[in-house]
């Protein structure tokens, strides 16, 4: 008489998928919650005051220029000379999927006006949107 043997069926060696979309979720939420967005710092300037101020309406599609009492000028975190200024803020402007709507200026209240005079002349040899200028300012306490 013959011992007949069966056969193990083999155990599956997949990888669970059920919880995938749980570890998914989460590592989302851990990036969404530790990622920090860059924000330019510019160079420390002394705001002028004003009474009435109106914010921007949004930050998107706006360049900073910072420009202090040393005649200093900053943008995008890089000190440059005025005459880099064209060059710098051309390609913003030409940029197809973020055009340049506004420029933004932060300027010491310190600052030479005649220094100043020279960095929109610049912005206006620019053109386009570099000609758009918001000047920034801190609320004046009565």
């Amino acid at each position: 008489m013959a011992l007949k043997f069966s056969k193990k069926t083999k155990a599956e060696t997949g990888i669970p998928t059920a919880s995938m979309p749980d570890i998914i979720f989460m590592l989302l939420i851990f990036f969404m919650v530790s990622t920090v967005f860059k924000e330019f710092r510019g160079i420390p300037v002394r705001l002028p005051a004003a009474k009435k101020i109106e914010k921007l309406p949004g930050k998107r599609n706006v360049a900073y220029i910072w420009a202090d009492d040393r005649d200093r000028v900053s943008i995008d975190d890089k000190f440059v000379e005025i005459s880099e200024i064209r060059r710098i803020m051309d390609p913003k402007l030409r940029d197809e999927i973020a055009p340049l709507r506004v420029v933004s200026m932060k300027i010491d209240e310190r600052a030479r006006m005649g220094f100043i005079t020279k960095i929109q002349e610049e912005l206006r040899e620019t053109g386009g949107a570099a000609l758009n200028v918001n000047y920034s300012t801190k609320t004046a306490s009565n």
